[in-house]
């Protein structure tokens, strides 16, 4: 297949094509044989890999894509942020903690009109120039999930079925599963379809959640370094052919769309999860954390601030993809432990700590931590004292306490076979002028600025990304 070249046009119409967690290695590499409309832009554009935020996770990597700031300048390190600086004050970040103008908005204010789907971190809703249907994080259909209001009633009376996600994906039945992601990326490619024929739009930009779904529930079955995986299993070519219905799906949305610059992006990537540490059990092991009465080995429990003991606790953790520390710091916390003129000093010794904690057999364990001040340009909100990769994103993290090892092979949240990696890829395709085709690593902050210069709208200058070439 091959797209046109230096096709004229009345006005600058781009379309981003979002894919959470798609993996450079797949579709650079071991599936792009066999998904042409990828390769075609490719050879015919621009493309690498993108650089995550840090951390690489889907909140609040999109918002940091389409805003060109750092997690830290939005204030949003999670998932679940600390509101407060009380030991339960966790609460999910939605739309609402999002500050900075999206770039939709910025095309706003310059006279295009937009089209949103489905991109994480958008509900709840905002009045934009366009149409808007929000994504991960919106509740279901009975929410008001869509700009103007009377578009959420033409979605669902074209699309009865409509959903924004797979709920409970680590804990299905693998085979519904795999059906309902395909259903799930069906109906939602066929309502970008009807969206992108029946409204006026300048810029479009959707995102497909069922990738890192599919990564999550099936890498095992794919990956022959997994620890689980099984020669010639029935699931063995499920994340291969799901990257060849995505690549159907593009080459219908480009032949339809063949004016259009096009730029398909992805906020992280993945790779095989060989465990978990268990790091508040690890805290409470080396004496960091202390609890008011002890948990016999084997009965695992949800950490909760209520089984802590406060006054005598330095450091304590929650569990996900990368590890969240937070400290118990004099006039911060309530029960602040830690004096503040020696943060810095115990920030360091545990920075020490967990770099020393080795690999489950013994061998050396990549492990980072980052101190916010250190890598963002900013550092609004609560943000955790240190973020932590460990076993270089081969290892998550759990936050559950009982544990006999701080090393676990079950996920506390239902099967997993898949951590995010830092790399996620772009590839940009202009119609009337050809690609310069692999060029050295981006950042996902450049995604935002790249998509201003292709739409001729002035870069404003707290943007934090640079114009990809």
């Amino acid at each position: 297949m091959q797209f046109p070249f230096f096709r004229k046009s009345k006005k600058t119409r781009l379309l981003v094509i979002g894919l959470d967690c798609a993996a450079p290695k797949l579709v650079f590499d071991q599936f792009n044989a066999e998904l042409p409309t990828f390769r075609t832009l490719m050879q015919q554009g621009t493309w690498g890999i993108l650089n995550s935020s840090i951390p690489c996770i889907t909140v609040p990597a999109w918002a940091s894509m389409t805003t060109s700031r750092d997690p830290g300048v939005l204030g949003v390190y999670g998932f679940r942020n600390r509101s407060s600086y009380d030991y339960d004050s966790l609460v999910t970040v939605d739309n609402a903690a999002i500050t900075q103008p999206r770039v939709w908005d910025i095309l706003g204010d310059a006279g295009y009109e937009s089209l949103i789907m489905n991109v994480p971190q958008t509900y709840p809703i905002r009045r934009i120039n366009g149409h808007l249907i929000s994504g991960l994080l919106t509740p279901n259909t009975d929410s008001q999930f869509a700009y103007p209001a009377i578009f959420k009633q033409e979605i669902l009376k074209h699309f009865p079925d409509y959903a924004f996600d797979v709920r409970d994906f680590r804990k299905m039945d693998r085979v519904a599963l795999l059906q309902q992601l395909v259903d799930l990326s069906e109906i939602q490619y066929r309502a970008l379809d009807y969206a992108l024929k029946q409204k006026s739009w300048d810029f479009a930009m959707h995102v497909n959640i069922g990738v890192d779904r599919l990564h999550h529930a099936f890498w095992r079955y794919y990956d022959p370094q997994h620890r689980l995986y099984e020669a010639n299993n029935r699931f063995q070519h499920a994340i291969r052919d799901y990257y060849i219905m995505v690549d159907h799906w593009l080459k219908h949305l480009l032949e339809k769309y063949d004016d259009a610059t096009v730029l398909i992006v992805s906020d992280h990537g993945a790779k095989r999860m060989e465990g978990a540490i268990c790091i508040n059990q690890w805290l409470l092991n080396n004496g960091w954390l202390v609890l008011k009465q002890p948990i016999p080995d084997g009965e695992i429990t949800p950490f909760s601030a209520d089984l802590v003991d406060w006054g005598k606790t330095r450091a304590w953790s929650i569990g996900g993809y990368y590890g969240r520390i937070f400290l118990n710091v004099v006039g911060r916390e309530p029960q602040g432990m830690i004096p503040a003129d020696h943060y810095e000093l115990v920030r360091d010794e545990l920075v020490a700590e967990l770099a020393s904690i080795p690999a489950s057999d013994g061998m050396l364990f990549k492990t980072t931590c980052y101190k916010p001040q250190e890598i963002y340009h900013q550092v609004n909100g609560i943000p955790p004292d240190l973020l932590v990769y460990f076993g270089d994103l081969h290892w998550r993290t759990v936050g559950g306490l009982g544990y006999d090892s701080i090393y676990t092979f079950e996920n506390d949240t239902g099967p997993d076979d898949a951590n995010h990696a830092v790399e996620g890829l772009f590839i940009l395709y202009d119609p009337k002028r050809r690609g310069v085709g692999h060029i050295a690593d981006q950042q996902l902050m450049d995604i935002a600025p790249t998509i201003l210069s292709q739409m001729k709208v002035d870069i404003p200058a707290s943007m934090q990304g640079s114009v990809i070439r």
